[in-house]
């Protein structure tokens, strides 16, 4: 089962799909031996969510090889999709299994990268299990690179070493996230976010600044859960500390609930063989069915842009594919469905350009993420806008509040212009149903 990784690539034949597991468990090795063989190869196409680390498969050079359709939109593959050598999928993360399930999509061969078999001949999926569980179901072909630097996760992370066709040894370090220090803004924000998050909640966030700022000011909380796509190092002190302890969840109780993870070695050696860490299916984690059972789920998620009404654009810079939609939309719905639930967006107030990311209106051709129907809180440096249960006028002032000084004046009368815009088309659209009604 053991081969090269000449051998364990070259069966893979022209004209095939092939899937590249997920973030920090891209495998490195495996996606070097593809591209090696690009000469030999042609019409390959390559499924993934985000991955990280190298993407050669995207080069302009290969592009006549390798056609990548994602269904999330990393720094790796962003510049092939804005040029339109590789495609982006829009979907909720937690459909993409049935996508693989219900054949829509079907691959001929899973790239994986594996924790090495244990006494019974289980490998482990580690850092990423997410989608890969509906894939391996239906792959044709399923080659792992085997690291034994690989987190050994539970969950739906195991896959029998007899299932898989072909196994090739690494030894190289896991793929990590460069943890930055919050800056004073990122504090500022983080600190109101912070001031939302009541004992007993159910977490859900990411990574990146905020989530690590805002994990770092729970240390007085008690009792806290953690459901939630993907995670970062943020939460190991809160778990150490006995803050994070899953107590009060309904689903999974005790257990951190997860899906992928990126982050440091720390991280890493924390979530090995750990077995209060769940690594599952994403078609069970961001269920809003299942999410929405938990008590006070609050879900911290970010956005590009947010207009005066509160529609969120998420995944797009105006036309421009930046990201995807991802979990957003399930943990915002599933959030505000549960009991005492929260559903936060979280952004500066401003790109690092000085450019207001509260706008009178998107940009023509953003994409809506968060409808202005499912948002409920806002949250910038300069404080919350609680949207829920708002008209479009109130929505635009609370907005208008926690804008950059810089930016509310110009803010301001755009406001009052759309509100007689909008009365406007009211007035017009009454009239032509009385006409069509006569």
């Amino acid at each position: 089962m053991y081969t090269t990784l000449q051998d364990a690539i070259k069966f893979i034949k022209p004209q095939s799909s092939i899937f590249i597991q997920t973030a920090a468990a891209a495998p490195q090795q495996l996606i070097k031996g593809l591209v090696e063989r690009a000469n030999e190869l042609h019409s390959i196409t390559i499924y993934q969510m985000h991955t990280e680390g190298a993407a050669p498969y995207a080069e302009l050079k290969y592009a006549d090889v390798f056609k990548v359709n994602c269904f999330f939109v990393g720094g790796n593959i962003r510049k092939a999709v804005q040029e339109g050598r590789a495609d982006y999928i829009p979907v909720f993360l937690s459909e993409i299994p049935a996508l693989f399930r219900k054949k829509y999509i079907n691959i001929d061969y899973a790239l994986i990268h594996v924790s090495p078999p244990d006494e019974h001949g289980y490998c482990s999926l580690g850092t990423s299990v997410d989608i890969a569980p509906a894939v391996l179901e239906n792959a044709k072909c399923i080659i792992a690179q085997v690291n034994p630097n690989m987190p050994r996760t539970f969950g739906d992370a195991f896959i029998h070493s007899s299932r898989i066709t072909s196994m090739v040894e690494v030894n190289d370090p896991i793929l990590e996230a460069r943890i930055e220090k919050p800056d004073s803004l990122t504090i500022q924000m983080a600190a109101h976010v912070a001031s939302l998050i009541e004992d007993g909640a159910t977490l859900q966030m990411g990574i990146g600044k905020i989530p690590n700022a805002v994990l770092s000011m729970l240390g007085s909380h008690k009792k806290l859960g953690i459901h939630t796509e993907m995670f970062s190092d943020g939460i190991i002190d809160l778990v150490q500390a006995g803050v994070i302890t899953g107590e009060l969840k309904s689903k999974r109780r005790n257990k951190i609930v997860s899906s992928f993870m990126l982050g440091t070695r720390r991280l890493y050696d924390f979530v090995h063989n750990n077995p209060i860490v769940e690594m599952l299916d994403i078609a069970y984690v961001n269920d809003t069915h299942v999410i929405r059972q938990n008590p006070k789920v609050t879900a911290i998620n970010s956005a590009i842009e947010v207009d005066l009404t509160g529609q969120i654009c998420a995944d797009s810079i105006g036309p421009k594919i930046y990201s995807g939609v991802g979990g957003q939309m399930d943990f915002m719905r599933g959030a505000s469905l549960s009991k005492g639930g929260k559903p936060i967006i979280a952004m500066p107030s401003t790109t690092t350009r000085g450019e207001s990311k509260i706008v009178p209106i998107l940009r023509p051709g953003a994409g809506v993420v968060t409808t202005r129907a499912h948002v409920q809180y806002v949250v910038t440096e300069y404080g919350i806008a609680n949207l829920y249960g708002k008209s479009l006028q109130d929505r635009a002032k609370a907005l208008i509040d926690i804008a950059h000084p810089a930016h509310k004046e110009k803010l301001s009368e755009a406001a009052f212009k759309l509100s007689k815009s909008t009365a406007v088309v009211s007035e017009k659209s009454e009239y032509d149903s009385q006409i069509q009604l006569r």
